[in-house]
């Protein structure tokens, strides 16, 4: 590979990680703020969904947080976290993931710009289906999404277009200012 070529790959490497740290916080505020409105307007359409009930006490650990426990333990010989450790290790998974996701696809799109078709959306799909549908029920991070309504997937689903929209404008940016 000669050098111009891997200052490109490095830059739009570099574009891709902080698109995705970004996005990361887009689609935390996009769940936080308009998720549980979404949410509400599908399950309305939809009498197979079953409303989420309220937990008492603590939520219940996400995959997030699963993952950060999984880590800890590996690299600690067996220490788990508390569940306040693992609410403050699943922003950071989460993050460090987004970030990842952001470096692999600013990679792919320098290589392929198709990569950014629908402007980071496909890309923001094709993460939803890898990451929440095939990759998180195999490691036992959550229950299969094959148990529940459809409808309980459209809130993620539409996160994760919000995160590949937002990765590819931050994305775009940050290439052109490099």
């Amino acid at each position: 590979m000669n050098e111009q070529k891997e200052v490109h790959l490095a830059r739009g490497i570099v574009a891709g990680i902080v698109g995705g740290l970004v996005a990361s916080w887009v689609m935390n505020e996009f769940m936080e703020n308009l998720g549980p409105q979404l949410q509400k307007a599908v399950e309305k359409g939809d009498s197979a969904a079953k409303p989420q009930q309220p937990q008492d006490g603590d939520k219940p650990d996400d995959a997030t947080m699963k993952t950060a426990d999984a880590v800890v333990s590996t690299l600690t010989g067996g220490r788990h976290l508390s569940h306040e450790e693992k609410e403050k290790g699943g922003p950071i998974v989460h993050y460090a993931f987004g970030a990842l996701m952001g470096a692999v696809y600013g990679a792919v799109a320098e290589e392929m710009p198709v990569a950014t078709t629908g402007f980071g959306t496909a890309f923001g799909a094709a993460l939803f289906t890898g990451a929440d549908l095939v990759a998180v029920p195999a490691l036992n991070l959550s229950q299969s999404s094959g148990d529940a309504p459809v409808s309980s997937l459209a809130t993620p689903f539409a996160a994760h277009l919000v995160y590949g929209a937002a990765t590819e404008a931050v994305r775009r940016l940050v290439r052109a200012l490099l």
